[in-house]
């Protein structure tokens, strides 16, 4: 099953939105630090309500000590930004995918851009609005993947 990656995250409620929708679809949830928060924090704690003890959560202090179990387990990084060269709707996922987002002021590093096998971004009509919600552009790409993979029966 493709896994959730959150490569410097910044705001609580958002992690926490993401950590719950991750728990509803028993996806794997990797946290790479730097975070922009305590683990502890209480919009973290509140916005995944008291669905934490289903979260399969991995807290990586860096993208260095990431890469390493990523190297373990195998499979694809797909990094989603809204320069991605690929829509996401049109790519085929993996079930051993990894599904990277970066923090939600800046996107993903150009140096974790670099390391992705390919990039993604989920279209947009309105070129005023530069980018989705991070939990929203979760939701939307790991249900996508989820779709095609037959996860949704």
């Amino acid at each position: 099953m493709p896994q959730v990656v959150l490569v410097n995250p910044l705001i609580p409620p958002n992690t926490g939105n993401i950590a719950r929708t991750c728990a509803a679809t028993g996806t794997e949830l990797h946290l790479v630090g730097p975070l922009g928060f305590e683990i502890s924090d209480r919009y973290l704690k509140r916005a995944g309500l008291d669905y934490w003890p289903y979260v399969k959560l991995h807290n990586h202090e860096s993208l260095e000590a990431f890469t390493a179990v990523h190297q373990e387990r195998g499979g694809r990084w797909l990094g989603f930004s809204v320069k991605g060269n690929c829509n996401y709707v049109n790519f085929q996922f993996q079930a051993d995918d990894w599904l990277l987002f970066g923090s939600e002021t800046t996107g993903l590093s150009s140096e974790v851009i670099g390391a992705c096998d390919t990039t993604l971004h989920i279209p947009m009509n309105e070129p005023q609005v530069r980018s989705l919600n991070l939990s929203v552009s979760v939701a939307v790409s790991l249900f996508e993947a989820r779709r095609q993979l037959g996860y949704l029966q």
